[in-house]
Order: C-alpha cells, then sequence, then structure tokens
C-alpha cells in the first residue's frame, strides 16, 4: 500500500515540474531578463552632426538604443526649429553642468540682436560698394539694375546693373562669410556682379534708393 502511494506521488510531482526550472514557463513571457556581459563601453560626453548645406528645417530626431536584454529600441522627437546648416547640431547628457553657460549665452544673443545691423564694406569699384552683415549683402550704387537670376555650380546670384563702361575686370574674395566673392565684368551697355556663395541658398532681393539688398534664406 504504501509502495502504491509513492508511486503515486512521485507521478504527480513528475506532471508538475519544468523542463528547466531557470526559465519563465509559457505563461510568463512578460518577465524581463538581463545579460551580464561585461561591455567596457565609454559614456556619451558630446556628439556632433553635420548637416549638408541644403538643410533648413529639423523636422525630428531619432535615437536608437539598446536595452538591459540587448534588444534594440527608437526614441522620436518631433521638431520644426530652423538651423543654421554652418553649425553642426549636438547631442550631449551634460546640459546639467553647463545650463549657466548656456543661459548667459542665450542673454548675449538677444542683446545683440536688438542691436542695429552693422555692414563691413567687402568689396569697391568706381560706381559700386559692397557691404555684408551675416546673411546680407548690401550694393550701393546709382546705376540701374536690369535684371538678376541665380546660377548653380557653385550657387551664385548674378545682378547686371546699366553703365557704359571701359572697366576691367574685377574679383574680390571675402573671408569669413557665406558670400565667398564678387566678380564683377564689362559687357556692352551694362557691368555683370556676380556673387558667390558657400552654400545652397534662396534669395530675396529689395531695390533701395541708391542700390539693392539681399538677403539668404
Amino acid at each position: 500500500m504504501i509502495r502504491v502511494l509513492l508511486i503515486t506521488l512521485f507521478l504527480f510531482i513528475s506532471i508538475q515540474a519544468r523542463e528547466n526550472p531557470f526559465f519563465p514557463s509559457l505563461g510568463e513571457k512578460d518577465i524581463p531578463y538581463t545579460s551580464n556581459k561585461n561591455q567596457e563601453i565609454p559614456k556619451l560626453k558630446r556628439a556632433t552632426i553635420s548637416l549638408p548645406p541644403q538643410a533648413r528645417v529639423i523636422k525630428k530626431v531619432t535615437i536608437e538604443y539598446e536595452n538591459l536584454d540587448a534588444s534594440l529600441d527608437t526614441k522620436t522627437i518631433e521638431l520644426e526649429n530652423s538651423v543654421d546648416w554652418h553649425l553642426p547640431v549636438f547631442i550631449s547628457q551634460s546640459y546639467a553642468q553647463k545650463q549657466s553657460l548656456q543661459e548667459n549665452t542665450q542673454k548675449k544673443k538677444v542683446i545683440e540682436q536688438k542691436k542695429a545691423p552693422e555692414y563691413k564694406e567687402v568689396a569697391k569699384i568706381e560706381f559700386a560698394k559692397f557691404y555684408v552683415q551675416d546673411k546680407s549683402l548690401k550694393i550701393v550704387t546709382n546705376d540701374k539694375q536690369l535684371r538678376n537670376f541665380l546660377l548653380v555650380q557653385p550657387h551664385r546670384i548674378v545682378i547686371d546693373f546699366h553703365r557704359d563702361s571701359s572697366m576691367k575686370s574685377y574679383l574680390k574674395k571675402i573671408e569669413n562669410s557665406i558670400f565667398t566673392k564678387v566678380r564683377i565684368g564689362n559687357h556692352d551697355g551694362y557691368y555683370r556682379v556676380v556673387i558667390e556663395l558657400d552654400g545652397y541658398y534662396r534669395y530675396k532681393l529689395k531695390k533701395l534708393s541708391n542700390g539693392c539688398l539681399i538677403t539668404l534664406r
């Protein structure tokens, strides 16, 4: 009788036992597990992404990251911000340490924006002068503008002014500016001003009483 009871108990335990008690059963799929793999990965300080010259607006940022269980996921934030492609985009986790510095920088920018723009003379000929301020170029001349258009490879703005002249060809390189060169050539009844740019832009030309103002976008 005792032998029968022991055999019955042994069979009952065998039916209820798992094949491997160290892994979750089929009904416990939501229990996460991690990897003890020793990975020497440096901490994130700051990374940069450079944008192409035609970039103007950031729409979203997506980050792919690895979880404890070595699976990969992504996180995305939607944005709608204009950017200057000349400057890199930074990825950093040191915001708290540099927050005060950023606040001071922002205050400085606000003060600078309130100041009237200052134009710097970058080129001149006998009957025209050229001034640059950030993304604007002013041409001061009494000559009538005939036409203006944009050419590519490289990107350059072409403006024709009416004048009968015997001037020689003129070339002036501009340092530290998105307007990189001013070239002027004489033609029959007009002279042509070619303004080379450091990247891809749209432009707006506004006629002034003493010339014109070019603004890049």
